[in-house]
Formats: C-alpha cells, sequence, structure tokens
C-alpha cells in the first residue's frame, strides 16, 4: 500500500504550474478552430437560406426538405406560407423555411 502512495506524492512533487501564457494561447487557439469550424459555415448557410427566401417568386420551382417538388403558386412577403402547386390536382402549403433550393426552370416537365 505504501508503495502507491510514494507514487503518488512523487508525482505531485515533481508537477509544475504552467505559464499563464500557455492559458491563454490555449484559449485563443480553441476559439480560432470554434470559429472557423462551427461558427463561420452555419452563419454562411444561414446567410445564403435568407438570400434564397428573398429570391422566391411566384412561378419558381423548388424543392422542399421533405422532398416535394412543385411550382410557387401563391407567395407574399408578410406571411411565413407558401401555396405550391404538386401538380394540377394536388395544392399544398408549407412554411417557407422549409424550401431547400430553386430549382431551374422546366424541371418539372423533365420528370
Amino acid at each position: 500500500m505504501s508503495l502507491f502512495i510514494s507514487q503518488a506524492q512523487a508525482a505531485t512533487e515533481h508537477a509544475k504550474g504552467g505559464s499563464p501564457f500557455q492559458l491563454i494561447f490555449m484559449v485563443v487557439i480553441f476559439a480560432a478552430i470554434f470559429y472557423f469550424m462551427i461558427y463561420r459555415p452555419q452563419a454562411k448557410r444561414t446567410k445564403d437560406h435568407k438570400n434564397l427566401m428573398s429570391s422566391i417568386g411566384k412561378g419558381d420551382e423548388v424543392l422542399t426538405q421533405g422532398g416535394l417538388i412543385g411550382r410557387v403558386t401563391k407567395y407574399t412577403e408578410e406571411n411565413d406560407y407558401v401555396q405550391i402547386e404538386l401538380n394540377e390536382n394536388n395544392v399544398i402549403v408549407i412554411k417557407k423555411d422549409f424550401i431547400t433550393a430553386v430549382l431551374p426552370k422546366g424541371t418539372l416537365k423533365s420528370i
């Protein structure tokens, strides 16, 4: 038992405190990693999605998060919902945020 105690005491006797500059340097490195790996790409995605939302208009062909492809038939700036025509018989209303992409014209006819 005394063998373990002497090893623990030996480990604490030789341990030195690090420089405060090392701690500040590590915090700066972690902040830079967080910014470039997490915050910046997410902010870019959010900005791109807001630009997409502002560019949507009546007649655009869109893709939703659920995988539905349709043509926008009713779109208002003050309302959070968009009316999308999937085909002549099916019209759905979804929230603007669920639109993933605006497709090139003629996509519905080519499917």
